[in-house]
């Protein structure tokens, strides 16, 4: 796929620049508001979408970053708004079913299991409603509101559930242990504004594409990693505001592993534990085979879900 085309259209993510770029979005006037930490840890302002395919293939290196960093950073998740709807045709892509093939292939690109048959079977209209749905979630709980993105991502790229979808939002909810009947109340009330607070901020900012992560110091100095980029850049942006962080160090057993996250791709397992990437596939196999971990297959990959969490 050219990379013309994936440059004008949100959907067709582009796998070598790693970004899933917007239309228009030049640096505005806007007020919307950043809080600068007050602690001498580097934040992190992640601009994403829970359809973003490049925000998905980043997770292994996001999921390292917080098992190394954890201590010396904070994460504020916005959401970008990458489709609003279906008006418009560009980029060679007019329907949903323009998508599928090219999730396929980022797939392989990502070595993240994305199964593009949902553009199908049950094309989202819009990413609007889990958007608007994780803004809701943070209103809960913050740490809840991550695990919830994840497992709608989970449910999209590998269960195929069309996320525009009330009853899918509430599963993945449920999931994590979210109040399904408040999220549903700040889904239809306050959420919508806070969602509009995000694509304000992401037009201060001059986002075009996602993911996209500023890294900030207190001082309010900022430096971008703009599109899905190798494990060190992450974490010499970080260096650079404090270079005198010394990463923490983790267990990189799989016990330990799925304590932390308890869902790992193959890929994910082999970033965090440092398995070569086919060796780390037999061992999530054994021990999937020996029923300790649940494995999801997809026609483009699998993911393995600890038992009993």
């Amino acid at each position: 796929m050219a990379n013309k085309t994936s440059n004008t259209n949100p959907l067709l993510c582009d796998p070598e620049t790693g970004i899933c770029e917007i239309k228009g979005n030049n640096p505005s006037n806007s007020t919307a508001k950043i809080v600068q930490s007050e602690s001498n840890k580097v934040k992190l302002i992640y601009f994403t979408d829970p359809i973003c395919s490049s925000c998905w293939g980043i997770e292994p290196q996001l999921r390292k970053l917080k098992l190394e960093y954890g201590n010396h950073i904070e994460i504020e998740y916005r959401m970008g708004g990458l489709l609003p709807d279906w008006n418009y045709n560009s980029g060679g892509i007019s329907k949903p079913s323009d998508v599928a093939e090219h999730w396929d292939e980022v797939s392989l690109h990502y070595d993240m299991p994305i199964d593009g048959d949902l553009w199908l079977e049950d094309p989202l209209s819009s990413s609007y409603p889990p958007s608007i749905a994780f803004k809701a979630a943070q209103i809960q709980n913050l740490d809840q509101a991550v695990l919830f993105l994840r497992a709608m991502r989970e449910m999209l790229f590998l269960k195929k559930k069309n996320l525009a979808k009330w009853e899918h939002i509430a599963t993945a909810a449920k999931t994590v242990g979210l109040n399904v009947e408040q999220l549903k109340t700040d889904f239809e009330g306050k959420a919508k504004l806070l969602f509009q607070e995000d694509l304000n901020v992401a037009r201060a900012f001059g986002v075009r594409g996602f993911p996209t992560i500023f890294f900030l110091d207190k001082a309010g100095n900022k430096e971008r990693v703009y599109g899905s980029r190798p494990y060190a850049l992450y974490e010499a942006a970080i260096l650079k505001f404090n270079p005198t962080i010394i990463k923490s160090e983790y267990s990189k057993n799989w016990e330990a592993l799925f304590f932390k996250y308890h869902t790992l791709t193959a890929k994910e397992f082999s970033v965090l534990s440092g398995t070569p990437r086919k060796e780390s596939e037999d061992v999530l196999n054994k021990l999937s085979d020996n029923e300790t971990l649940e494995k999801l297959s997809t026609k483009n990959g699998s993911l393995w879900i600890i038992k009993n969490q």
